[in-house]
């Protein structure tokens, strides 16, 4: 008797649930190997290099896995996503039992985890495209970013609630069975294997021509690649200092707090579920742009830069709790206009290729950011510094200031760039200029517009 696989969105769902039952596990192991590696070090720079040892590889192998996933059955590589995971915790575990746990375990795991998901984000994401109706992108999208404020919000909790009854080992066999769950997710569901497009037949090739139509694609098409140029912008000017700076501008300005900055923590996690659930429900604008760049603006200015102006918890964590809950808007609703105009068959490369774009700048940022805090805005925010004159009045002086100004400076400039990115008619008017891959492959699903210009001719035409 042949089993009915659940579909569409019921089987986005099950998907989603393990997914958030997965990354729970992992959050649990983080938080437990992370005060291992504190007990064993007291350096916070050891926590940071396993950090640094994960992201890389996701951004370096972006270009190759996007077009590998393009390839490969996208199910499969979901699937040795998750038993990836599951093998890199169940290593440190045997590491662990047999006393010979060191740092530098930590650094290798990292990396391979990081090789992973390099393949898992375009898989998932190109993913969504076959599996829900285009109606449901924003919303299969909003259920997708729910995994990560969840596991942010619990795993921590669940993990210093256990330690101490099962310890880190227990944790760790917590987390291997967590993966086994999100994989027995994917088995039992179906997702279909997308169509070829014309786009798609004309990025074939050996696998570097193929990595190579990932660009060609974006930069053929300037909506596109005006979209993603507000994204790379605001990662390189304004997105660093929220990333880098919050935590230790916030113990700056409050004699290293760590209870407080837990809780602002805590409260922007739950405004990343708050924004995820109110995306799933809601499904976003119906004009996706302006969840994108008005969405942008709102996050920059209530959220972002409000963090700068605060001078205490009431205000750190409205305004912290405001940058959570648009992010997954903003996302949702940016990712839903790619995954409407790229062709299926073609989005692991695109996909790739457009997160290499918004993610390189953010790490050489992070070059910068900090020496400049440390050398120019602290001394120059101090009582009697050179700036304090300027912005004491709004920002406050003494320690943290600085930051706080980087912070607060940081949102105007990620809100200029986004209004400039809604000011261009070839950015706001995206959706109406490149048509839906289901209408250009001959299925419309709207009414067309007016008879396009030249420049939407070119656009439409494929790459």
């Amino acid at each position: 008797m042949n089993i009915q696989r659940p579909k569409g969105i019921q089987a986005f769902t099950i998907v989603v649930i393990g997914q958030i039952v997965s990354l729970l596990g992992s959050q649990m192991t983080t938080f437990a190997v992370s005060l291992w590696a504190w007990e064993q070090t007291g350096q916070a720079t050891s926590l940071s290099l396993t950090t640094l040892f994960g992201f890389a590889p996701t951004i370096f192998l972006c270009p190759i896995a996007g077009a590998l996933v393009d390839r490969w059955n996208r199910k499969l590589v979901m699937m040795l996503s998750d038993i990836a995971a599951a093998l890199s915790t169940l290593t440190l575990l045997l590491l662990f039992w047999s006393g010979n746990l060191a740092i530098w375990h930590l650094y290798i795991a990292n990396a391979f985890n990081g090789i992973f998901a390099a393949f898992q984000f375009p898989a998932y994401s190109a993913a969504i495209t076959t599996m829900v109706s285009k109606r449901h992108y924003a919303r299969a999208n909003g259920m997708m970013w729910l995994t990560g404020p969840a596991s942010s919000i619990f795993g921590p909790i669940l993990a210093a609630g256990l330690i101490h009854i099962i310890g880190i080992d227990g944790v760790m066999l917590i987390d291997i069975a967590t993966c086994v769950v999100a994989v027995g997710a994917l088995l039992f569901i179906l997702i279909p294997k997308p169509k070829v497009s014309a786009a798609g037949r004309e990025g074939q090739g050996n696998l570097w021509q193929e990595i190579r139509y990932g660009f060609r694609y974006i930069l053929e098409r300037p909506s596109l690649l005006g979209i993603q140029l507000v994204f790379f912008s605001k990662n390189l000017f304004s997105y660093p200092a929220l990333v880098v700076l919050l935590s230790p501008m916030i113990l700056a300005r409050t004699g290293n707090n760590e209870l407080l900055l837990g809780s602002v923590m805590s409260i922007g996690a739950v405004g990343g579920l708050v924004g995820g659930l109110a995306l799933s429900v809601w499904g976003g604008p119906r004009r996706r742009i302006h969840g994108v760049l008005l969405g942008l603006v709102a996050l920059r200015i209530f959220g972002q830069s409000l963090l700068g102006i605060g001078q205490a918890l009431p205000i750190w964590a409205v305004a912290y709790f405001l940058v959570s809950f648009f992010l997954p808007i903003v996302n949702g609703a940016n990712q839903a206009i790619w995954q409407a105009k790229v062709p299926p068959d073609v989005q692991g490369r695109v996909f790739s290729t457009r997160r290499l774009i918004a993610q390189f700048p953010t790490s050489f940022a992070m070059l910068w950011i900090g020496p400049v805090a440390d050398t120019f805005f602290e001394p120059a925010m101090m009582p009697g510094g050179r700036l304090a004159p300027i912005f004491g009045g709004l920002i406050g002086t003494g320690p943290g200031a600085g930051m706080a100004l980087m912070m607060f400076l940081g949102g105007i400039v990620g809100a200029l760039l986004a209004l400039a990115g809604y000011l261009n008619p070839m950015v706001r008017n995206a959706e109406d200029i490149l048509p839906d891959h289901d209408f250009a492959a001959g299925r419309p699903t709207t009414s067309p517009s007016a008879e396009p210009s030249s420049s939407q001719m070119k656009q439409s035409a494929p790459a």
